[in-house]
Parts: C-alpha cells; structure tokens; sequence
C-alpha cells in the first residue's frame, strides 16, 4: 500500500466587492512538500461572473489568475516571489488579502497522488 503524503489545499475566490464579502470559488492551489508540488487549477466561467457582478474586467482577471500559475512553477516571468522556494511561495499566494482575488484558509490532509487530489477538490468546489 503506498503511503499518504501531507497536502495543503486552499480555494482561490473572486471577491468583486470587498466590502460586501460575496465570492465565486474558480480555482483550488495544492502544496505537497514531499512530492515537491505545487500547482493551481481554475476556471472563468464568464456567464456565471458577469450574472454575479458584471463589471469585471475578464482580461484582468485571467492576467492575474496566470500569475499565480506562474508563481506555481517557479516561471522567470513569474516575478520575485517565483524565485522563492516552493513552500514559500504557496504561503505568498495564500496569504490573506482584501483584494478581488482571495484564497481561502489552507486546509490540511493526506494523499496517495497530489496531482490527481487537486484534480477532485477542483471538480467538488469549483466545478
């Protein structure tokens, strides 16, 4: 049997009115320091958004959800904090925030395959 690695998940949100503390989940981030991973999954679904606040700028808002690929993978075009180490970087992407986009809490648990975990927590709190 093999065995379960620790994870550590968070949902990233679209929060259009901060002040009102709405949001639309669109994408999970998953970090598992012993399979060296780091990655996020989302998805804009621009009906659903533009019904719950239509003045969102969809091009910004993809801008900024790629910036947290690359950030995940460490890309040069990534900035500063894509140099820093994987662990690091996964506390500066959920850090909390007051701005459109947020993530929530990080939440533990254990995992045969990160790969494939982040896969499910997308299609059950996104999807």
């Amino acid at each position: 049997m093999q065995e379960r690695k620790l994870f550590e998940y968070a949902v990233i949100r679209i929060v259009p009115r901060v002040e009102r503390e709405e949001f639309l989940n669109v994408g999970v981030i998953l970090y598992c320091r012993d399979q060296q991973f780091l990655e996020v999954l989302f998805s804009i679904e621009e009906k659903r958004l533009v019904l719950f606040c239509g003045a969102l700028d969809m091009n910004d808002l993809q801008e900024r959800l790629c910036s947290f690929e690359k950030i995940c993978k460490g890309s040069a075009d990534g900035g500063p904090i894509a140099k820093l180490d994987t662990a690091s970087r996964f506390r500066w992407l959920t850090a909390n925030r007051s701005t459109i986009i947020q993530t929530s809490q990080v939440h533990p648990g254990l995992c045969i395959d990160a790969k494939t975990t982040l896969q499910k927590l997308f299609e059950q709190l996104v999807l």
